[in-house]
This record gives structure tokens, C-alpha cells and sequence, in this order.
């Protein structure tokens, strides 16, 4: 592939590597996760946003992560699909769209950790701060917090994919599944020191920031369970919190995985195959999590599946 040229925006992506025997299995296996992916997410924002009892904060910040992975996975998985069948030498891709598609990536794994630090801050208020809870986080600050994140990964972002786009390109082909920032500044033959600079900056900032804050939070959420005598309380907020790190934790590690491996180059197809997994196994789990974790969100499942049940039945 390295040795094959190209005229104009045209690149060659080698996408996903698949051998003929297991390109039917693979397809029908991401196909299915994509659905079950599409329809839980989007279900769940349905839910929450239909039933009123479900017009909580807790809830409605969690709708930021539904659509935050309804978008991350739509931007991997179907050009992943749609590579299955294609010969290796013939997967062509735009410019434009590498660019787009490098962008949508990113922001969706960035936007993971500004609403997961939203999320953190209303379970801190809820457990630390119970009786000023309904004062603090009113439909306005969820408003404005949900703003905040999307907006702060926006534009670390926009700056993050401007500063490779402005780069001359001296190869076409990018060897990775999908574009992504990585893929377009070794495009160039240019010096790509700041992109580093800033892509080194990013990943501390965000990183820093997210593992700080959802630890400094989770620290004192213990010491106030510790501190109180209420069991109800306790048991509520262990719940809660638990729902939330577990989500924390598998976006966490999946995306160190990836991060971490890319220091070992002869381990590449190890990080490719992590990478879309970034993509497919937190936008899967999250909502499982949820659904089954949290009980208000159970029942209102249950109540729905017996209801459409039992008029079936009639």
C-alpha cells in the first residue's frame, strides 16, 4: 500500500483488515452491534425524554452520553462496513472526508470525558449537598453544563484537526482503520512539532482534568457516605456512583489502551483493533450499564415491554 500514488484529495485507507473466510462473520457482527448500539441509545433518550418522572438531572445529563455515542459510533462503524467488501487496494477516501471523519472521532472521544465530569459534578452535589440539590441544579445549569461540554470539546478539537489540515500533503495513503488526527499529519513530510506539542497539551489537559475531577469527586462522596449514619442514603448514592465510575472506567482504560500502545509500533495491529474497539464496546455498555443499573430507569423498561406486551396479547 505505502508504494501506491494517488492524484489530487484522493487517499487509499486500508481500513478493516479481514480475511475473505471471516469478512461475513465480521460484517454481520459489527451490523448487529451497530443496531443494538442505535436503538439502545436512542431508546433510551426517547425514554427519558418522554417520561416525565424521568425529568431529572441525573438523567437528562446522561443523554449527552447516549447521543455522544449514537454520533461516535455512525462515524466508525459504517465506513468500517461498507470497507468489509471492498478490496484493500480500492478503498478510496476523500480529504474532506478523512477530515471530517478525523474530527467526528476525536470529539466524540473528548466529549466522553467533558460529560462524564458533568455527570461527576451533579453526583457530587446530590450526595454532598442534598438539600441544596434542587436549588443548584436547575433545567438552566443542566442546560449550561451540557453547553459547556459539547462547546469546550468543540473548539479543542477544531484546533486540534485545523492545525494537520493546514499541513501539505506528500503521501496518500493512510494505514489505520479510519482517519483520525494521526493519520492526516503523516500525510505530510512537513515538521509536525506543533501538532505534537499541542496533541501532547490536549490529551494532558483533558485527561488531567477528567481522572482529577471524577477522583476529587468520588473522594469526597466517600467521606460523606462514611461520615453519615443514613443507610438509605448510603445504598442510594453507592448505586449511583458505582453506575457512573463503571462507565468512567471503561472509557478510561479502553482509551489508555490505545494511548499506550501507541508506544509500541510493532504492536499496531494490537492498537488498530483497540481503536475500534473504543468505538463500539463504550457506546454498547453505557447504556446496558444504565438501563440495568439504575432502578428508576428499569422500571420505566419493564412497565413499557408489559405494556406493548400485553396490548399485543389483546
Amino acid at each position: 500500500m505505502e508504494n501506491q500514488t494517488l492524484e489530487g484529495d484522493t487517499l487509499l485507507l486500508e481500513g478493516l483488515k479481514v480475511t475473505h473466510q471471516s469478512s461475513i462473520p465480521a460484517f454481520i457482527l459489527l451490523l448487529l452491534i451497530y443496531i443494538f448500539i442505535m436503538v439502545s441509545n436512542i431508546g433510551l433518550v426517547v425514554l427519558i425524554s418522554t417520561e416525565r418522572s424521568l425529568h431529572q438531572p441525573m438523567y437528562l445529563l446522561f443523554c449527552n452520553m447516549s447521543i455522544n455515542d449514537v454520533f461516535g459510533a455512525s462515524a466508525i462503524i459504517p465506513p468500517l462496513l461498507s470497507d468489509i467488501f471492498t478490496p484493500v487496494s480500492e478503498r478510496y477516501v476523500g480529504y474532506i472526508h478523512c477530515a471530517f471523519q478525523a474530527f467526528c472521532t476525536h470529539f466524540y472521544a473528548s466529549a466522553i470525558h467533558t460529560v462524564l465530569m458533568i455527570m461527576a459534578f451533579d453526583r457530587y452535589v446530590a450526595i454532598c449537598n442534598p438539600l441544596r440539590y434542587a436549588t443548584i441544579m436547575t433545567h438552566r445549569m443542566v442546560l449550561g453544563l451540557s453547553v459547556w461540554a459539547w462547546a469546550i470539546t468543540f473548539l479543542m478539537v477544531v484546533i486540534l484537526i485545523g492545525l494537520s489540515v493546514r499541513l501539505s500533503r506528500c503521501r496518500t495513503v493512510i494505514l489505520n482503520p479510519y482517519c483520525d488526527n494521526a493519520s492526516l499529519f503523516k500525510l505530510s513530510c512537513e515538521s509536525v512539532l506543533i501538532n505534537n506539542i499541542y496533541g501532547l497539551g490536549y490529551t494532558v489537559v483533558l485527561l488531567g482534568s477528567s481522572l482529577g475531577s471524577v477522583t476529587l469527586t468520588y473522594l469526597r462522596i466517600a467521606l460523606v457516605c462514611l461520615r453519615s449514619k443514613n443507610k438509605a442514603l448510603n445504598r442510594k448514592a453507592l448505586q449511583t456512583c458505582a453506575t457512573h465510575l463503571a462507565v468512567y472506567v471503561i472509557t478510561f482504560v479502553s482509551g489508555s489502551i490505545i494511548i499506550v500502545l501507541h508506544r509500541y509500533p510493532h504492536l499496531s495491529d494490537h492498537r488498530k483493533l483497540a481503536s475500534i474497539l473504543f468505538h463500539v464496546v463504550p457506546p454498547a455498555m453505557n447504556t446496558v450499564i444504565y438501563g440495568l443499573q439504575i432502578k428508576a430507569v428499569r422500571q420505566k423498561i419493564f412497565i413499557m415491554f408489559t405494556r406493548n406486551t400485553t396490548t399485543g396479547s389483546k
